[in-house]
């Protein structure tokens, strides 16, 4: 029996030390990018974007938790407006601050999460005209510290972001080509 007890001890702690090790390959910084073209001009899509007021009529994190506290801050629109948010488990809380804004271009964001897991990153919209529609892109990238990449072992974050951020962009689309 304690032979039985210290062969699973072994197996289990080889298992852990392989994930562990496994971790350590993954890379240093992350990004997850999402791109939609929108039968809209820039101009009609980029203050959408810019004000976070607006995020509650196309950002897939506003309504995981209707109770979610907001406080804006900074300037009303563009760069140096700030959002804070505190919700439940589903959008956990965090801080936004655009630091940079070319209404023709790019919006690029610093943001920061302080739960459920802390996390600094940047995340960006690029607007690229194509004709009579915009090509939107939205990223974010930044570090992946050790315990991030122990759960990139479990959990693909690309898709798992990247679905929040193709439904985001759907929902920019629907709200901004009908204006």
């Amino acid at each position: 029996m304690l032979r039985a007890i210290a062969v699973i001890a072994i197996v289990l702690a080889a298992g852990l030390a392989g994930i562990l090790v496994f971790a350590l390959t993954k890379p240093d910084t992350f990004r997850v990018e999402r791109s939609l073209a929108v039968k809209a001009p820039t101009d009609a899509i980029y203050p959408v974007v810019a004000d976070f007021h607006r995020w509650t009529a196309w950002s897939p994190y506003e309504t995981r938790d209707p109770a979610m506290k907001r406080i804006f801050g900074g300037t009303a629109v563009g760069k140096g407006a700030t959002y804070a948010w505190d919700g439940n488990n589903n959008v956990g809380a965090g801080h936004m601050e655009i630091l940079e804004a070319n209404p023709s271009s790019k919006l690029r964001i610093k943001l920061d999460f302080e739960r459920p897991f802390e996390g600094h990153n940047t995340a960006e919209f690029t607007f690229v005209p194509q004709g009579d529609a915009t090509l939107v892109t939205w990223a974010m990238y930044g570090p992946a510290p050790f315990l991030s990449k122990v759960m990139q072992v479990f959990i693909n974050m690309d898709s798992m972001i990247g679905r929040d951020f193709e439904a985001g962009l759907a929902s920019l689309k629907k709200l901004t080509e009908k204006q």
